[in-house]
């Protein structure tokens, strides 16, 4: 990747590590609350359907050529994602205490996504307007690795990240869910 545009340095180095950051930190409030002995296992695997929602966004983003299938996909994922944040929260409270500071982090949760989305537009606006039949351009919707592969070592950054901060911590939420399951009295 030579010279990159300032929407790219914000996309890879400030977007995204925020995004993982308020991840980690929506885990730890969920920690906090002892998710396991009240939402328990429905809410985990809400959280692990709204990490799906937005991890094949970002994948695609990583490793495919962005043109209007791409931008369509991501569209499509961030409205599924954002019904589906909502749905979280309204069940959550009725069972948990969702305090202010996740309240905070779940605002980032839901814009940082937006602004990841329109940065990506933004340097795809061509196919973006193809899209919908509009501008200069055919919409392409083909599949094919980027043609300006990532550098290795921010894929590797970038993969240790979302599996040290995302993965590892909501498999661990999944796990104690699960245990207090199985307790006796406990219907999670």
């Amino acid at each position: 990747m030579q010279n990159p545009d300032p929407q790219m340095l914000l996309l890879l180095y400030f977007v995204l590590p925020v995004w993982l950051i308020a991840g980690f930190a929506d885990y730890l409030c969920h920690r906090a609350t002892d998710i396991e002995t009240t939402t328990g296992l429905k809410e985990t695997y809400i959280h692990i359907l709204m990490f799906l929602q937005m991890g094949l966004p970002l994948l695609s983003a990583l490793f495919l050529e962005v043109n209007a299938l791409v931008i369509g996909f991501m569209i499509v994922l961030f409205f599924c994602h954002e019904a589906t944040a909502l749905w979280d929260v309204s069940y959550a409270v009725t069972a948990r205490e969702v305090r202010p500071v996740e309240q905070h982090i779940h605002s980032f949760l839901e814009m940082v996504p937006l602004m990841a989305l329109l940065l990506v537009i933004s340097r795809h606006w061509p196919q973006f307007l193809a899209l919908f039949g509009l501008g200069d351009e055919p919409p392409r919707f083909d599949l094919h690795p980027r043609a300006d592969p990532l550098p290795t070592s921010y894929i590797v950054a970038v993969l240790l990240g979302i599996f040290l901060l995302e993965m590892m911590p909501y498999f661990e939420e999944y796990l104690r869910a699960k245990r207090a399951r199985k307790k006796p009295g406990r219907s999670g």
